[in-house]
C-alpha cells in the first residue's frame, strides 16, 4: 500500500465522507429496493445522490478509492455495489501508527 497515494485520496472531504457513509450504510442510505440488503455495499446511485455532486464526479471519487484499495465495487446487472474494504482500511492505518 502506497501511504503517500492513499494520504492524497484522503485529502478530499467528499472521499472521506464516502468512506464514513460506507461505514454504516443502514443509516446514510434508503433500503436497497433492488436487494432488501447491503451485503454488497451501497449501490453507487446512492452515494451520487447523497452527495449533491455531479455523477462523472462522484464516480471519479470512487475510482480513485478502488485504486487505492480502500473501497470494493461488485457488479450486479446495471449496478455497481461499493464498499469499504476493511482490511486495507485497517492495515492503512497500522503503517500510520508505524511512520508517525
Amino acid at each position: 500500500m502506497d501511504l503517500i497515494e492513499v494520504h492524497k485520496v484522503l485529502s478530499n472531504k467528499t472521499r472521506m465522507e464516502i468512506l464514513r457513509w460506507l461505514k454504516n450504510p443502514e443509516q446514510e442510505f434508503p433500503p436497497h429496493k433492488e436487494l432488501g440488503h447491503f451485503n454488497f455495499g451501497v449501490c453507487g446511485q446512492h452515494i451520487f445522490e447523497k452527495s449533491g455532486l455531479s455523477q462523472s464526479t462522484i464516480s471519479n471519487y470512487l475510482s480513485q478509492l478502488q485504486n487505492v484499495g480502500l473501497i470494493t465495487p461488485t457488479r450486479i446487472g446495471k449496478w455497481t455495489y461499493f464498499q469499504r474494504n476493511e482490511e486495507n482500511i485497517n492495515s492503512y492505518l497500522k503503517e500510520i501508527a508505524k511512520e508517525l
